[in-house]
Parts: structure tokens; C-alpha cells; sequence
């Protein structure tokens, strides 16, 4: 995305840089995303319906995970864990609230999505919050539907479930 700034001196152009990388979950940027994550989950959900990986976690499962950021500033973050050959889940997803509405979430979702399918998976799941009304628009928006507990997930009623097909 291209925007003008204006100088004193004259009308120059600066370009907006968005970039996506792989990490390591226990990198400082992405511990520190995860933290605001789970900052943001804590007041909302009892331990017991927290279903998030801890870093370690996510390191053992040898979740792909990346951070999205704008500017050099992380934006967010995300993770996909590849379940055998039947599908991937999406894992951490987060994008701070100063950068919502702004495609960050969707760049991310697209880029996790595009992931799972070059390692030849047809289908995306994932294991939301109900009360994470945005996220829930965006994945919506994106094309996932409303699923059963999957894995083992059990029917916690402060859960939603989803999945996407992606072949």
C-alpha cells in the first residue's frame, strides 16, 4: 500500500511494508504476542476453557508459526499444526488491537491457509472463544463453518468450533 506524507519541504510518498516470517514461538516478539493473547483471554475464560498451546507446547508440537508485521512493528501472529494428513489447525492467532481492522488478520489467515495446503492438506480447523466476537467475524468471513469438538476437544460451551475446506 502506497500513502502520501506530507514534508514541510515538499509532498514525498512512503511505502507501507507488511511482512510475514516464520518463527520461533519462543522468540522475544512472538512470547510477548502470545502473552497479550492470553492477557486478552484470561478475564474472559476459567482456566479449564483455556485451550491455547503454551510456548513449549507449541515448540513440541512443532507448530509452523509466524509473525505478521507493518512497519517492522509486530502486528500478530499465528500458527498452523499439521495433524496427520487430514488437516491443519490454526493455532495463536492474534493481531493486536491497534492494528485490527485493517487486514492483518485475513493477510495471516491467507498466508497460514496457504501453508496447509502446500503441505497437502484439504481442510483448516481451529478452537475459538465465544466471546471473541471479531474473530469469529473474520473466520466466518473466510469462509469457515460452525463444526462439532474435534481432536480432543470436548463440548466446552464457552468454545466454537470450525473448520475450512482449502482444496
Amino acid at each position: 500500500m502506497i500513502r502520501a506524507a506530507n514534508s514541510i519541504a515538499a509532498d514525498a510518498l512512503t511505502l507501507d511494508v507488511t511482512t510475514i516470517t516464520e518463527e520461533r514461538p519462543d522468540s522475544p516478539e512472538a512470547t510477548q504476542l502470545i502473552a497479550e493473547l492470553d492477557g486478552e483471554l484470561v478475564p474472559y475464560y476459567p482456566p479449564r476453557s483455556h485451550h491455547g498451546y503454551s510456548v513449549e507446547k507449541l515448540l513440541r508440537e512443532r507448530v509452523a508459526f509466524y509473525v505478521v508485521r507493518h512497519d517492522g512493528a509486530p502486528a500478530g501472529c499465528g500458527g498452523v499444526q499439521i495433524c496427520g494428513n487430514e488437516y491443519g489447525e490454526i493455532k495463536r492467532m492474534y493481531v493486536r488491537p491497534r492494528f485490527r481492522r485493517l487486514g492483518f488478520g485475513r493477510l495471516m489467515l491467507n498466508h497460514l491457509e496457504e501453508h496447509a495446503r502446500r503441505q497437502g492438506l484439504a481442510l483448516l480447523r481451529l478452537e475459538t472463544g465465544i466471546y471473541q466476537t471479531e474473530a469469529i467475524a473474520l473466520y466466518e468471513g473466510f469462509g469457515f463453518r460452525r463444526i462439532a469438538p474435534f481432536a480432543d476437544y470436548w463440548d466446552d460451551p464457552l468454545s466454537a468450533f470450525y473448520e475450512k475446506r482449502i482444496r
